[in-house]
């Protein structure tokens, strides 16, 4: 990086809530945020939205007859632009805009699909609607942004490439403030069934389904969750910054089939030595992307072991509390990590035998990596 990037302000929508104090509130909390979701006649473990966000994405298809056609992952991303939007207090609207999704219209292609297959007939909403860029167009009309604006998909690290894209944009002068993120909602039949049959799913009954960073742990784990998260960006850190990116890393690994992620997690280990090799100072934390799976857990924990060796920073993670939202998944991260900054409070896994704390908390590291070992991790500075 040439220079470090504020982040000026961060919104989220996630079953952890929207509110800054309602999401750190429930970081506080040894308790996890999953229901129970039945689709084709199957119970399934998931980290769904609350009532009254799901009011609020109701209210929000009432208010304008366009957006009773879009999909779900579209209104989640409109919603959160505007509490983006109240968070900041203006509106540029030369900001660039990239929202990636892993899934994309997951809900609206099963049912257009469904229908094309009864009926052979295809609807006249199927293709724009279900199109991956007009999750950027619904939100940058709605913002009033005059671009560029753009769609993207790279498996679960979507979100965190959002924001590599839009540094890419500050650092050529192109733009001076950008707006980055992802949005997913896989709460699907279909979506649930591919992880199914991968057998990487939640299964068990336990007081903590999830076992993100058990180490211990003999199944598979992970849970799918519906979430959004943006964040602004400008190339000019100011006392108003929630924090600073200080560093960004990226890489990714050979393929050894479709969600090949080495045991040692090589792409992992390349990008976290890229985003601290400018390092001055030490790293106090991790935030890991841990999904909960047994692979990919070990894999990460071992490319920490390979960066840090006996020194490692303290390690954490979200997904036994939140769930794995692909694309979001590393807004969520990050935003963890600035309030564990603000609050100088580190929040540990309970049942993990990772329980180190750091001294302070200044500079965090964010994993985030998907299917095919498309890794990217971001230093996270106090401002």
């Amino acid at each position: 990086m040439k220079n470090p990037i504020s982040i000026d302000a961060i919104a989220s929508i996630s079953p952890l809530g929207s509110s800054a104090e309602e999401i750190w509130n429930n970081y506080l909390q040894d308790s996890h945020h999953f229901s129970r979701r039945t689709t084709t006649e199957k119970s399934w473990w998931a980290g769904e939205l609350s009532e009254y966000l799901n009011n609020e994405l109701l209210e929000l298809q009432q208010e304008d007859s366009r957006y009773r056609h879009l999909d779900r992952s579209v209104l989640m991303a409109i919603l959160t632009g505007r509490k983006l939007k109240n968070e900041l207090g203006f509106n540029n609207r030369n900001s660039g805009l990239n929202i990636g999704s892993s899934r994309g219209a997951t809900e609206l292609f099963e049912k257009y699909h469904k229908e094309f297959v009864e009926t052979g007939k295809a609807s006249t909403y199927s293709s724009p609607t279900t199109t991956l860029g007009n999750i950027s167009s619904w939100i940058a009309q709605d913002l009033q942004l005059e671009g560029p604006e753009f769609s993207h998909s790279i498996t679960c690290s979507t979100g965190m490439h959002s924001i590599l894209n839009a540094i890419a944009w500050l650092e050529s002068g192109m733009r001076d403030n950008f707006i980055a993120g992802g949005s997913e909602a896989p709460l699907t039949g279909f979506t649930l069934a591919q992880m199914d049959a991968m057998k990487i799913y939640a299964q068990s009954d336990d007081e903590y389904p999830c076992k993100s960073l058990n180490m211990e742990k003999q199944k598979n784990s992970m849970i799918l969750s519906e979430a959004a998260g943006l964040l602004s960006l400008s190339k000019n850190p100011s006392e108003k910054s929630q924090a600073i990116i200080r560093g960004i890393g990226y890489a990714n690994e050979e393929l050894k089939h479709g969600a090949s992620l080495s045991r040692e997690g090589f792409c992992l280990q390349k990008s976290m030595k890229m985003a601290i090799k400018d390092a001055s100072e030490e790293i106090d934390a991790i935030v890991m992307h841990a999904p909960g799976t047994i692979g990919g857990d070990l894999a990460e924990v071992n490319a920490v072991k390979a960066i840090f060796g006996d020194d490692q920073p303290a390690i954490t993670s979200n997904k036994w509390k939140t769930g794995h939202s692909f694309a979001t998944s590393g807004i969520l991260n990050i935003q963890m990590a600035i309030l564990m900054i603000q609050h100088q409070q580190f929040i540990t896994v309970p049942f993990s035998k990772f329980q180190k704390k750091p001294r302070q908390l200044k500079n965090i590291l964010v994993n985030s990596v998907g299917f095919g070992g498309n890794a990217v991790s971001l230093l996270i500075s106090a401002n």
